[in-house]
């Protein structure tokens, strides 16, 4: 087998317009995050000129957002509907001229019978990830079962010993060819060999006391060389890593991991950057591991879709234990269950052999439209079992939203369950939580559970000496973070945490704190290049490597008085010195300086914490500047995705509104055709602009909790 890669210089059609790109390429990279005028939503075409070619040729791609058709010489190849997933079509029938034209169509709009139609992220169009042209002799590794290996090799416990049950998939078998199979250690020392028929290949390879793959304290990897031999010549190849592992979960101890108890720190990364969209190298993704592991998570939820082939091979390296997941999110439609199956599929059989992965997510608030939907469960339970028959080694997930009751069917229907929970931020306050965690326990003592998302937006340039709710502030979402983790770390039935997120990233719906198109909930910015403080309050409380930070120094100018200066440190002790003034403090992670003198000008700060140092330069003011606050014009409100508390604003858009109401309304009209697309001509249907939006939602048959939902997203919408 050889594989070519064909990233450079391919001809791209956008509405008429022609251009040269090479891959990986998005045509969503800046509009998918601005939020100005929406983001394009169509089909575009790429195009490139292959040589003819008599040998086997498949073509690769590794993504390709949302649905790609592939032609040769104007000739259909192949279509594949989902965006996030590798497909290959054979393509060798179809090069019959010196110079072949090679078109891939791709399509962003929402599909209805494709995954998802609606989300919280911008659905980045393009060819995003690598192609490539693979080259095969008549007996290979199949390339057509659509694994990414054509080998499947999953560890596990026979007693006090250890084996590998190895499944392959090879074409053209015969009696010349057979399989070897040998097991290296780290050292390339083979622990394990074997050789079977290639028209009969599946094997069980035994090893006793192997090295454990343990996480990120030792995420010890063996190779799996897989070869076809025939007549003495090796005619293909694989190579797979292997991990040795067990993971468990107890609705009690929580989580262990070889036997031993782990508390999963984890957080989630959507795969986007600022400007690049999802077009990312592995140099992006590699920049993402490292911050990952900086702030000292041991897991992450990919959220919510299956991401880079290089980025979990980089957690199984790096020993990051992996919540891989499908776009099975928001509103369920049984048109879609065909299109949800084969993308857990996908996500299964390309990705089951990386120890990093420790579940599989069947949805992702599945229930935001309610649970009235009698096929929802079924098609859920379906989702479930195609799971466990494909990989019975790993147990299943969900992510139920937090209006999904404690007592409800869905949360008893997976192996582990995870909820989205934002108290403190788009409803009631940080302390809710709590006893929603006490209430659920006590009512399900034999779920597993773990926070799958919670957090807070903190735009860069917003500062309060007070942060409230609502503000923000980074100084709100530290302090909401500084809540939340404490509260899982002190439940030790609680397996783990998945703070939402781990970056900032596009929402081309959204316009918040005077930001348009971006989710700010990361620890880190879009760009990667700063880290907010709620970033240095994870690091203090699950990083081992030594440090001392000042939260705020993006903030100098204090007025002159008194300065409350709050520090993050994972030592025990921190003394904070600034112009005469001296005070040691000791505390775990959070040390606070109440009364830190500020005169006029310069103030120098300098923190100590045994010989770490931090230090920034206060400048005293007569009064804070204006661009520290959310300036006039800019929405204040917290774009509301989980409903009301009951109260109305009149100034605000409700569902008692009627529809020419939210048809004349700008802002109204600017988020319906970002959330809608393509499809939003329907809304304006003449006969229905006289109808309130409740008469219509109910005559649609849509329950009461969604009902709610609409209305509390309405609410934040200016009337005019």
């Amino acid at each position: 087998m050889k594989i070519v890669n064909i990233n450079k210089d391919w001809e791209f059609e956008k509405e008429g317009e022609k251009s040269r790109v090479s891959l990986p390429h998005t045509w969503n990279g800046l509009d998918g995050q601005n939020g100005a005028n929406g983001y394009y939503q169509g089909k575009c075409v790429y195009r490139k000129t292959l040589p003819g070619e008599k040998k086997i040729c498949y073509i690769e791609f590794n993504g390709a957002n949302s649905v790609a058709e592939v032609s040769v010489n104007g000739k259909k190849v192949g279509e594949h509907k989902g965006g996030y997933s590798m497909f290959r079509f054979r393509i060798d029938p179809f090069l019959d001229k010196e110079e072949n034209l090679l078109e891939v169509s791709v399509d962003n709009t929402v599909i209805p019978e494709v995954f998802p139609t609606s989300a919280d992220f911008t659905f980045y169009g393009g060819l995003y990830r690598d192609v490539n042209l693979i080259y095969a002799g008549e007996t290979r590794f199949s390339l057509d079962d659509g694994s990414r290996y054509a080998v499947r090799a999953v560890p596990a416990r026979q007693g006090d010993s250890w084996v590998i049950d190895v499944k392959t998939s090879i074409s053209g078998a015969n009696a010349d060819t057979v399989c070897l199979y040998e097991l290296k250690d780290a050292d390339g020392i083979t622990v394990a060999r074997s050789t079977r028929p290639s028209d009969n290949p599946d094997d069980i390879l035994s090893i006793s006391s192997p090295h454990l793959w343990n996480g990120v304290k030792d995420p010890y990897l063996y190779t799996l060389r897989c070869t076809l031999v025939k007549n003495a010549k090796e005619i293909d190849e694989r190579e797979i890593n292997v991990g040795f592992r067990e993971i468990e979960f107890d609705s009690e101890k929580g989580c262990f991991l070889n036997g031993e108890h782990i508390k999963l720190k984890g957080v989630s990364r959507h795969q986007d950057r600022e400007n690049l969209g999802n077009a990312l190298t592995l140099k992006e993704h590699e920049e993402d591991i490292n911050l990952i592991l900086e702030v000292g998570a041991n897991s992450v939820r990919l959220a919510h879709y299956q991401q880079a082939e290089e980025f979990y091979t980089l957690c199984d390296k790096k020993g990051l234990l992996v919540w891989a997941e499908v776009p099975v999110i928001t509103i369920y439609s049984k048109a879609r269950q065909q299109n949800a199956e084969e993308q857990l599929t996908s996500l299964i059989k390309q990705n089951i052999n990386h120890p990093s992965i420790f579940c599989w997510g069947i949805e992702n608030e599945i229930t935001l439209s309610g649970e009235r939907n009698k096929k929802l469960v079924a098609g859920l339970n379906r989702l479930n079992d195609i799971a466990h028959s494909l990989d019975p080694s790993r147990p299943t997930a969900c992510a139920q939203v937090a209006m999904a009751k404690p007592d409800s069917l869905l949360n008893r229907l997976t192996d582990i369950l995870g909820y989205n929970h934002y108290f403190g931020w788009y409803m009631q306050t940080v302390n809710a939580l709590d006893k929603w965690l006490d209430d659920f326990h006590k009512t399900n003592p034999s779920v597993k559970l773990c926070l799958s998302e919670y957090g807070a937006e903190a735009v860069i340039g917003y500062y309060s000496e007070n942060p409230v709710q609502g503000d923000y502030s980074e100084g709100y979402q530290a302090l909401y973070h500084e809540h939340y983790i404490d509260a899982v770390n002190k439940r030790d039935w609680m397996w783990g945490s998945y703070v939402w997120n781990m970056f900032d990233f596009g929402s081309a719906a959204r316009n918040e704190g005077g930001v348009r198109g971006r989710n700010n909930k990361g620890l880190v910015t879009i760009d990667r290049k700063i880290k907010k403080d709620a970033f240095y309050m994870y690091k203090a409380t699950w990083s081992d490597e030594k440090f001392v930070y000042i939260t705020a120094k993006r903030y100098p100018d204090r007025v002159v008085g008194t300065t409350k200066i709050k520090v993050y440190s994972n030592l025990p002790e921190v003394t904070l010195k600034a112009d005469g003034y001296e005070k040691t403090v000791k505390a775990d992670r959070i040390f606070v300086f109440d009364d830190v003198p500020v005169k006029k000008g310069d103030n120098d700060v300098v923190v100590i914490a045994g010989k770490y140092k931090d230090s920034f330069t206060v400048n005293g003011v007569d009064k804070l500047p204006e661009s520290y606050a959310i300036g006039k014009g800019v929405p204040i409100l917290v774009r509301n995705w989980f409903g009301t508390d009951g109260t109305l604003k009149d100034d605000c858009l409700s569902v008692n509104d009627r529809v020419r109401d939210l048809l004349d309304n700008d802002e109204a009209q600017s988020m319906l055709k970002l959330a809608a697309g393509n499809t939003v001509k329907k809304w304006y249907v003449k006969l229905l602009r006289p109808f309130r939006i409740r008469t219509l939602l109910k005559i649609a048959g849509i329950d009461p909790q969604m009902t709610d939902i609409i209305n509390g997203f309405l609410q934040t919408i200016k009337k005019h």
